[in-house]
């Protein structure tokens, strides 16, 4: 599918066809959150008006048809990642529950004094912080993978803390949130094996972006996002190794990831019932399912072709704007710019281009150590996705050239 024809996507993202401030919304925020296609909206909105009652809970007929959307979900979820089969697949609320509940249950089930978690300085907060308070109290270290000035992460530092450290997990990005950087998870998840550890990907920018198959990768876990890749806000995945998962402890506890229940004791039920306790997010599951069918449908790589073009097409009008810099220029990067003003607090620049239509983030994007490492305290981020267009970019080189007029 051509660029051409990508942009006619449009027509089917009805939050894409309104005028904020007086100018066509040129909507370049999809890092934080993509929009939803009718294709998403439709398959919600019929769950609700026809199908709804609850999963796994009922022999009469709409819960028989709530729980086959509910598993068809779940397998085209497998599906678009190449899992082994669908029990590898756990519904959560989105990357953040599917890593906490990796912290919560493997990591304390298997962190010891002395052991180690790696966590790659781009990590987003919700990758750090729950092995920070995992390792806190099983008595373990948490020790980052630096990264370079282009925003790269350093492999030959990466293996030789290996050689010092008791690692037992590596925690890293698929895809940087903050600065597009696409890191080398294959190779990531090579070495840490080579030394008995196990890796922790985080796929929220991912999978919108380029093709994921968790098994070339040899991820151990990989965490979902459903918002990020054209589904609904609240649901997300959790792919895991099935000798993993088998092996961790519940979670959560509650109804539904039980086999039998007295009240001195408890069984568990099989995965991936286990990690699912009570009434999940129905509908959203299903919406997810849908975005991965309609994302499929199209093709990702035609999306990675069109956003990779729009991304060198900005990154170069954006260096031409004198007191710009490009924060993040690594060789391989996803549909993310990032950068900051002399002139301009980003934060202000967020604003203006607010006023002119064009909708960015403006912040530390939840990368507060790799922020620090750059020297600064927030960058301006346009971020793309399949319906994204060269107008889009054009909006957003209007809006700098006011900012720079403003603050000049």
């Amino acid at each position: 599918m051509s660029t051409t024809t990508l942009s006619s996507l449009k027509s089917e993202f009805p939050t894409l066809d309104q005028m904020v401030n007086g100018h066509p919304l040129a909507y370049l925020d999809n890092a934080a959150t993509t929009q939803r296609p009718l294709a998403v909206l439709d398959a919600m909105d019929t769950f609700y008006r026809v199908d709804n009652a609850n999963v796994h809970r009922g022999v009469h007929t709409l819960s028989m048809r709530a729980s086959e959307k509910f598993e068809l979900a779940r397998h085209r979820v497998a599906k678009f990642v190449n899992a082994r089969e669908d029990a590898e697949i756990i519904f959560t609320k989105g990357c953040t529950e599917s890593i906490n509940l990796v912290a919560g249950s493997w990591g304390r089930a298997n962190l010891a004094v002395g052991d180690t978690v790696l966590v790659s300085t781009m990590e987003h907060h919700s990758n750090i912080v729950p092995w920070q308070m995992v390792c806190k109290e099983k008595g373990a270290l948490t020790i980052s993978i630096p990264v370079s000035g282009e925003g790269v992460l350093d492999l030959s530092v990466l293996r030789s803390l290996f050689t010092v450290h008791k690692v037992r997990l590596v925690c890293v990005k698929h895809v940087c949130n903050a600065i597009g950087t696409v890191n080398p998870v294959a190779e990531i998840c090579r070495i840490a094996h080579e030394h008995g550890a196990l890796v922790m990907v985080d796929g929220a920018q991912a999978l919108a972006h380029e093709a994921v198959d968790v098994q070339a990768i040899g991820a151990d876990f990989y965490a979902m996002s459903a918002h990020k890749v054209y589904g609904p806000m609240g649901v997300g995945a959790l792919y895991g190794r099935r000798e993993l998962l088998d092996a961790m402890p519940p979670y959560q506890t509650g109804g539904g990831m039980i086999q039998t229940v007295s009240i001195e004791t408890s069984s568990f039920a099989p995965i991936p019932d286990k990690f699912e306790p009570g009434t999940p997010n129905v509908a959203g599951v299903i919406g997810f399912g849908a975005a991965l069918e309609w994302a499929r449908a199209i093709g990702i790589a035609n999306f990675a072709a069109t956003e990779r073009a729009l991304t060198a097409s900005s990154s170069s009008r954006l260096a031409d704007i004198p007191g710009l810099r490009l924060i993040g220029t690594a060789p391989d990067k996803a549909g993310i710019v990032s950068f900051v003003m002399e002139q301009a607090h980003p934060h202000d620049v967020g604003t203006i281009l607010d006023s002119e239509g064009v909708a960015v983030r403006s912040g530390h994007h939840c990368c507060q150590p790799l922020m620090t490492h750059f020297g600064i305290p927030a960058t301006t981020r346009a971020s793309f996705a399949a319906y994204s267009t060269e107008e889009d970019v054009d909006a957003l080189i209007r809006g700098i050239n006011k900012v720079a007029t403003i603050f000049g």
